[in-house]
């Protein structure tokens, strides 16, 4: 397993109180395959709260990806809404947890805020 991806999960219950406001609440798993392993995490969602474990288990929505496409999402080198459109990737279940989940995803390397361009050029004399 890639080392961003297990740094990406390891990272998600402190990241969560500042990534997670809606008021969603559920589980994802999340299936990362390379060649003929599988990997599951299981991810609790709730506002301002998010639980991870290796596992399996009953859950509100399924995410099945490559390793080598989470490791892309997790390091900002790919979007993963569009990952979904392209069906790069499989996403089943409740799309709201889809849609907060992928606040903790970064974003492309270099890449700014448009709203803070024009902040930082409507102060300028």
């Amino acid at each position: 397993m890639d080392q961003a991806i297990e740094q990406f999960f390891a990272s998600l219950p402190a990241r969560a109180p500042a990534v997670l406001r809606a008021p969603v609440s559920g589980t994802l798993q999340i299936d990362l395959t390379t060649g003929n392993r599988t990997d599951h995490w299981l991810v609790e969602l709730g506002p301002g709260e998010a639980a991870v474990t290796r596992a399996r288990g009953p859950a509100d929505a399924i995410w099945n990806s490559s390793a080598e496409l989470f490791a892309r999402l997790v390091t900002g080198h790919a979007q993963s809404l569009s990952a979904v459109l392209r069906n790069e990737t499989t996403y089943s279940g409740n799309v709201m947890l889809l849609l907060v989940f992928r606040r903790f995803f970064p974003n492309r390397p270099g890449v700014r805020d448009p709203r803070k361009i024009a902040r930082e050029q409507v102060r300028r004399p």
